[in-house]
């Protein structure tokens, strides 16, 4: 019986802190100017290799809002489930390369996320080295 609990606070401690070190899952996103939550967006790695970020919750305004600003094939899309980070790669422990969608804006953006003291930063810039831009960070949904 203690083998099985040792075994299970193991296992549960483990997982613990992969979730907390894993750019992969479920962040809720913080509004850098304001500090509000407005959404929980789930990155993940695509069928392609690369990272991907979709909104899987709207915390702020109604869920059927679309992103009016935005062009092409995002043009009045719901922002439920819409992509917003598309194409990273990971390079030594951060997603690199890509684009970040700011469906406030309408606007695409160069970014770079890693991980910081458990939380995620996004830095979306509009250079590819990421002098001109700003930080988010976002905390882990759970």
């Amino acid at each position: 019986m203690r083998k099985l609990l040792l075994t299970t606070v193991a296992l549960l401690a483990t997982a613990w802190l992969f979730a907390q070190n894993s750019i992969v899952g479920d962040w809720m996103t913080v509004d850098d100017k304001t500090g509000d939550n407005y959404s929980v967006v789930r990155i993940y790695q695509g069928e392609d290799g690369l990272y991907y970020g979709k909104i899987q919750k709207i915390l702020m305004g109604p869920e059927d809002v679309t992103c009016t600003l935005c062009t092409g094939a995002d043009k009045d899309a719901p922002m439920l489930n819409l992509v917003i980070i598309r194409g990273m790669h990971m390079e030594k422990g951060e997603l690199r390369g890509g684009k970040v969608l700011d469906p406030n804006e309408g606007k695409f953006y160069y970014g770079k996320i890693y991980l910081k003291n458990g939380k995620l930063v996004l830095r979306g810039s509009l250079d590819k080295l990421g002098v001109f831009g700003r930080n988010q960070t976002w905390v882990p949904a759970n």
